[in-house]
């Protein structure tokens, strides 16, 4: 599921305490004694656990180092899905007769070409101004009105976004951090989305700035080719001279929505092929299994799920450690903040570290630096594959077509599936529903899966499932997999807690279905949620829950067949989103 990466705090905890008290704690630590290897066994049509634990130990292994975008390791991984697609005889649904189909990388680097000019004086790039990547579509300041927009933060002391809208507006900071992890600076992503409308944003405040972070602003960063990129606000770091040049003096004081002198010229980034992708593409997988009946074959219900994760830490960490830590204090992994430990809870993770190191004679000690996305989303692509495997072993296939897609660069901001549906390999109107399956593999009891909107925690069980999106665009599509539950026994307990409309945690925006939901194509995204190794390096085939993960799969299955027989396509009965705009839960 996408996210940014969070680092471990697992190095806190390598040296062992001298206590051999061990802490009460309802966690399993036998886990860890888990054997991390797993003797592969030949798949069968049945979506069985001895199948998913043997795809899985293979995709999620080290030596497929995180699968991130752009490494080897990734096209390893979409390597092996392909093998296995021709094995069962699949469609090849990508380009040019294959299973792949390539997702443009570019490399934006900053134009040092770029001029910009307040009246006859030009600003120099790095000390004058800074300008942020924001991705394609940044919006145009040459000649743009430029307004004071009042001090961020400050609510008294700010125009409005309607007053901003179409304008360069400069703005002040408070004294402090403001969410920014800089003195001085506020957080970008709030300033960009309160200003979300304007030309661009100005903050005054590049002197704030630490030289590495102006360094690595200079390093050119990676993203999607976009064809028509959609409009977004420029986002530049301004001194106090060049804000003093456009309103002509001091700006301390101004009152907010003062008009200055416009700027001339612009700033831009040129984007070029990135070089780590020529010889490591960014592929999405995909394959079809031909529908029986001739009037409705040529329709598709998706199953997709993500290829990617997110790689390596330059920074290795103890495994047990941080298994220890996260299990205790940062329940949720990454979708936890990081925990300041006091003393009293070091010696509470040490003892427990010696009592599971004497039982496992220290091997369970071991430096880690591979992100494995056993969960994320190991658990996904090969519960998508064995349903593959299982729909290519039925003498009668269900009436529509299946079309089965491994997005790539989910990680990375929904790349993969952005790119497919905007240049989709079927026609787009011939999907009828999509079933993205993210993260399936754990969910049980001890598990903290999320929270209610409201913040209360959540946990799994056996037979639990999350379900978002469900009747979004779709009523009829949420009531069919409430009724296949039901009629074909699966007995799964569905939340949909996480669906809520504003929902902090936002998930209907961050998984693949939503590139699908844009387009009015209706979605469920399948999920067991959340647990103390998202996005951590623990997230391991040893730890996955197979038996709860063939049940997920068995009753997603179920329900592509149920809407793969409808004789007319799920209604759409809620309004459609914009496919450019934002999404918003």
């Amino acid at each position: 599921m996408n996210m940014r990466i969070i680092r471990s705090v697992a190095v806190l905890a390598i040296i062992i305490g001298a206590g051999d008290a061990v802490a009460q704690t309802s966690a399993d630590w036998s886990v860890l004694e888990r054997a991390r290897t797993n003797t592969a066994k030949p798949t069968s049509t049945a979506i069985s656990v001895d199948d998913l634990r043997s795809r899985l130990f293979i995709f999620a292994d080290d030596s497929m180092r995180g699968r991130v975008l752009g490494d080897r390791g990734n096209v390893m991984g979409t390597n092996y899905i392909a093998a296995e697609l021709k094995r069962l005889g699949l469609e090849p649904a990508g380009e040019n007769g294959t299973y792949f189909q390539t997702v443009p990388i570019v490399e934006r680097a900053f134009n040092e070409a770029s001029d910009v000019r307040v009246g006859a004086r030009k600003l120099e790039a790095w000390k004058d101004y800074l300008m942020r990547d924001q991705g394609a579509g940044q919006r145009s300041i040459d000649g743009v009105q430029t307004v004071y927009g009042g001090v961020f933060g400050v609510q008294s002391q700010m125009i409005s976004p309607a007053a901003a809208a179409g304008k360069v507006v400069i703005v002040s900071t408070q004294p402090g951090e403001n969410g920014s992890g800089i003195q001085g600076l506020p957080n970008r992503g709030l300033v960009a989305a309160y200003f979300e409308h304007a030309a661009a944003v100005m903050v005054i405040g590049v002197e704030a700035l630490p030289p590495g972070s102006i360094a690595a602003y200079k390093r050119p960063t990676g993203g999607m080719k976009q064809d028509d990129p959609t409009p977004v606000v420029s986002y530049f770091y301004i001194n106090a001279d060049a804000a003093r040049a456009v309103f002509g003096g001091d700006f301390a004081g101004l009152a907010p929505g003062t008009v200055g002198t416009s700027f001339t010229g612009n700033a831009a980034f040129n984007e070029t092929h990135a070089r780590d992708f020529l010889d490591n593409p960014a592929y999405n997988v995909v394959g079809i299994i031909r529908g029986s009946d001739t009037a409705l074959r040529n329709e598709y219900v998706a199953i997709g799920a993500h290829n990617d994760h997110v790689g390596t830490d330059p920074e290795p960490a103890v495994h047990d450690s941080t298994y220890v830590i996260n299990h205790l204090f940062r329940k949720q992994g990454a979708d936890d903040a990081p925990p300041n430990l006091s003393g009293g809870d070091v010696a509470r993770v040490n003892a427990i570290l010696a009592d599971i190191r004497r039982k496992t004679g220290g091997a369970s000690a071991r430096i880690d630096s591979v992100y494995n996305g056993a969960d994320d989303d190991a658990s996904g692509s090969m519960s998508v594959l064995e349903m593959a495997e299982y729909f290519a072993g039925q003498q009668v296939k269900p009436k529509r077509s299946m079309l089965f897609i491994w997005h790539v660069g989910e990680e990375a901001g929904l790349f993969g599936s952005e790119w497919f549906t905007d240049h989709p390999t079927v026609p787009r109107e011939s999907i009828v529903a999509q079933l993205n399956m993210d993260m399936v593999g754990r969910g049980d009891a001890s598990d903290i899966t999320g929270v209610t909107k409201e913040g209360a925690q959540i946990s799994g069980s056996d037979s639990y499932v999350q379900l978002i999106g469900s009747r979004r665009l779709s009523t009829e599509l949420g009531d069919l997999v409430e009724k296949v539950n039901t009629t074909k026994m699966h007995k799964m307990a569905l939340d949909y807690s996480l669906d809520a409309d504003g929902h902090p945690q936002n998930i209907y925006c961050r998984s693949d279905h939503y590139s699908y939901a844009r387009y009015g194509i209706p979605v469920v995204f399948f999920t067991t949620g959340g647990h103390a190794d998202y996005h951590q390096l623990t997230d391991e085939p040893q730890y996955i829950n197979y038996p709860h993960m063939q049940k997920v799969a068995n009753f997603v299955r179920d329900v592509a067949i149920e809407a793969a027989n409808l004789d007319h396509r799920p209604m759409v009965d809620k309004p459609k989103p914009d496919p450019k705009g934002a999404c918003r839960q």
